[in-house]
């Protein structure tokens, strides 16, 4: 393939990540008021399980999985498993730009864990681009008049959980496949999901109209990590991150024509800036010299 033509193989990918992130919000909407967050994730487990297994057998990578880092999968997967669970609660509360607005604020925390975790150093531009963030994040939730307080608490809470999950997943992917990733992920993510749904021994049974909704959620979130992946294997973070920004307006629209949100320029203008700060960081980092 040309190289040229990377960058439209990038952005299909990313039409497909946009789609699944979307479907997953529409998803979890509908099951917010039929299964608490724990159960959503652990029957999202499960089938992300079953998934990944019939992949893993069927191509003959099941011997990918190794267990020698298991302690990493573990941290990886709790920081992961609470984001998510923080993500979909916050569905139900704030709007979906604001949620996915502040979703955006996770390479800014990853910046931050990145410092005390993987000895990174915080660069001039590294602080600008942390303070354009939560300039930014401020101006989304503008405190006691942009919405629930609580509501956009917890989305910014799942982006630092989301944080932690992606700095614990660059460990991994030195030593690690994506199967051997992913099988953890949904193996672990599975067991915490049944002890949490299951800790009051009353684990709730989706209905027959809500299991499409509960297939949604577990396909929609597999492949909006595997596409996001496929689209940075094959363009520069540079080319992929502002596609990626595309998902806001997208699911701004979603939530006007389905759940009757009002599109607040403000939102708009706080993601832009959170934006400005993640795309300083990946351009100053892009620019540097490689060694060869």
């Amino acid at each position: 393939m040309s190289e040229g033509s990377r960058p439209l193989l990038a952005a299909a990918w990313m039409t497909g990540a946009i789609v699944s992130f979307s479907s997953m919000a529409v998803a979890g909407r509908a099951l917010n008021h039929e299964l608490d967050t724990f159960e959503m994730m652990m029957y999202r487990s499960l089938i992300g399980l079953a998934i990944v297994l019939a992949i893993g057998f069927s191509t003959g990578k099941i011997r990918e999985v190794r267990r020698d880092r298991l302690g990493l999968h573990l941290i990886r997967n709790l920081s992961h498993f609470a984001g998510q669970n923080l993500w979909l609660y916050a569905l139900g509360m704030i709007s979906l730009a604001q949620l996915f607005a502040l979703e955006f604020t996770s390479p800014i925390w990853i910046m931050i864990l990145a410092t005390f975790l993987l000895g990174e150093r915080l660069t001039k531009p590294r602080l600008i681009a942390v303070a354009l963030g939560f300039a930014g994040a401020l101006l989304v939730a503008r405190p006691g008049t942009g919405g629930d307080p609580a509501g956009l608490t917890i989305a910014a809470l799942a982006a630092v959980g989301f944080a932690g999950s992606i700095v614990c997943t660059k460990l991994l992917t030195r030593t690690e496949t994506i199967l051997g990733i992913l099988f953890w992920l949904t193996a672990m993510q599975a067991v915490f999901g049944i002890i949490a749904a299951g800790y009051d021994a009353d684990i709730a049974w989706p209905s027959a109209s809500s299991w499409p909704w509960v297939v949604m959620i577990a396909v929609a979130g597999l492949l909006a990590h595997t596409c996001l992946t496929n689209a940075l294997a094959i363009a520069p973070a540079t080319v992929v991150t502002p596609m990626d920004f595309i998902r806001l307006p997208v699911i701004a629209i979603v939530g006007m024509a389905f759940y009757g949100e009002v599109l607040d320029p403000l939102v708009f203008v706080g993601a832009a800036l959170i934006f400005g700060g993640n795309y300083l960081n990946i351009w100053v980092e892009s620019r540097k010299p490689r060694a060869v």
